[in-house]
């Protein structure tokens, strides 16, 4: 009798079992076709809506379609996950005008989750990209992932796990990313090479750095200006650092809140940036990544910055990497709020040794935050922490209009 009822269950366990494997991969088989399918016959307007449930997808999805909406029922209820792609490397690839994707989850893509090429006219509102397994270097780059594209709005979504950025805009124009939550990535938010831009009322937290605004050189777009980044939470960026080695971002130290570098005409106001372990905010020239430039047009110095009316608090306690912490030698723990590379420009050194007012980084109304100039080019050999040469303001941008896109 106790044969006959262990055989039984075994005989059961194994059907079951049979029936997981059959059932499944069928399904989400089906579902990949009949998705693809609709995605490459949709005319623009057309509205694709996916079920709630979670889909095991083995390759790429795909768009190249103008004007359609892939809407799901929710970012914790339309799950895609690509956990053992064997196809492709994003989990969704979209070239086309006038997008807008919402209301869904990408997770474990071998490359990047969400990658939008060249569009004019995208919106991606309440989608979740995360790698589940936490912070690996083979987790893939980019969660949001536009570039070259202009009026892009990227609102109540979230990013976990990128080896590079959770949300990114690269080489674009007029955007605005409000309202996001940014964890456990290298970089939580990121704008490159990017002009017009406002990054709002986002939380970012857990990551290697918060919140980064780059300008790089030997890439087609180049010259990123007018970036606004305000009324945003920035706090225990703790995460230590896990991008693939050459990445331009594996070189941001464990800890940081928000790193300007290289970029020109960036407006930081009314943040709150705490207990960033290494430093609450770097401003930096490119020289600190130590890579040559061969791209003759290119600007590697920080200018026309306005820093103002934020509030710091905590952090700075454990510097990370060897620059830094040579630094915390000369300069002490902890590291001020605001620290400053402060090589610049020689050839736009006025007379007085001073760059010219509309280049100067002013920091103004921050409360009690200290500063240091750490004057990097010499060696360390004159650190400066007066703020008066730094007590201006440059005039307001203008809030991001962005075109065709409902804000």
């Amino acid at each position: 009798m106790t044969r006959l009822f262990t055989a039984l269950l075994a005989t059961t366990a194994l059907l079951a079992t049979g029936c997981k494997k059959e059932e499944a991969p069928r399904a989400d088989a089906d579902f990949y076709k009949k998705t693809q399918e609709q995605l490459i016959r949709a005319k623009p307007g057309t509205v694709i809506e996916l079920p709630e449930g979670r889909f095991q997808l083995d390759r790429s999805l795909s768009s190249t379609v103008d004007g359609i909406t892939l809407r799901g029922k929710g970012m914790d209820k339309t799950i895609l996950s690509f956990k053992g792609q064997t196809q492709g490397a994003e989990g969704l690839l979209v070239k086309g005008n006038n997008i807008t994707i919402e209301d869904l989850a990408i997770e474990d893509t071998k490359g990047d989750a969400l990658k939008v090429n060249g569009s004019d006219g995208l919106v991606i509102r309440r989608v979740r990209t995360e790698w589940t397994g936490g912070p690996k270097a083979t987790n893939g780059a980019y969660g949001l992932y536009p570039v070259q594209c202009r009026n892009v709005l990227i609102e109540d979504s979230v990013a976990i796990g990128a080896s590079d950025a959770g949300i990114y805009v690269g080489q674009s124009e007029h955007v605005i990313i409000r309202r996001n939550k940014a964890m456990r990535n290298v970089a939580g938010i990121e704008s490159e090479n990017t002009k017009f831009a406002d990054i709002y009322e986002n939380t970012a937290t857990e990551n290697t750095g918060g919140i980064l605004v780059f300008d790089l050189p030997d890439l087609p777009k180049r010259g990123g200006q007018a970036t606004r980044v305000f009324n945003n939470d920035i706090f225990a960026n703790t995460t230590d650092n896990f991008a693939p080695e050459g990445n331009i971002v594996a070189k941001v130290p464990r800890g940081t809140g928000v790193m300007i570098m290289a970029t020109d005409q960036v407006e930081v106001f009314q943040n709150r940036i705490r207990d960033n372990p290494t430093v609450n905010m770097l401003i930096v020239s490119y020289f600190v990544a130590q890579k040559p430039i061969k791209d003759k047009g290119y600007d590697p110095y920080p200018e026309a910055l306005s820093i103002h009316d934020n509030t710091f608090s905590g952090g700075g306690e454990s510097p990370d990497g060897v620059f830094l912490k040579l630094l915390a030698l000369k300069l002490g723990k902890p590291f001020p709020d605001i620290l400053y590379d402060g090589i610049v420009d020689e050839k736009k050194r006025t007379p007085a040794g001073t760059l010219p007012d509309e280049l100067r980084i002013c920091l103004r109304n921050n409360g009690d935050a200290d500063f240091a100039n750490a004057d990097v080019e010499h060696d360390f050999a004159n650190i400066r922490k007066e703020l008066a040469p730094h007590d201006c303001q440059h005039p307001s941008y203008a809030p991001v209009q962005l075109t065709g896109v409902m804000q």
